[in-house]
C-alpha cells in the first residue's frame, strides 16, 4: 500500500502541473483592449501637456 501512495504522489503532481500549465497559457485577449485604451489616454494627455506649456525659463 505504501508503494501505491508513493506512485500516486507524482501522478497527482503531474495532474496539478498540467492544470496549472493550461490555466497559465490561457488566451487573455480581454486585457489588451483595456491596456490599449489606457495607452491612448496617456498619449492624449502627453499631447495636451506639450501644447499647453511654453519653454521653461
Amino acid at each position: 500500500m505504501a508503494a501505491l501512495a508513493w506512485l500516486l504522489i507524482p501522478v497527482a503532481a503531474a495532474v496539478v502541473a498540467a492544470l496549472w500549465g493550461s490555466w497559465a497559457a490561457r488566451n487573455r485577449k480581454a486585457g489588451d483592449v483595456a491596456e490599449l485604451a489606457g495607452y491612448a489616454k496617456f498619449r492624449e494627455a502627453m499631447e495636451r501637456s506639450e501644447s499647453g506649456s511654453g519653454p521653461a525659463a
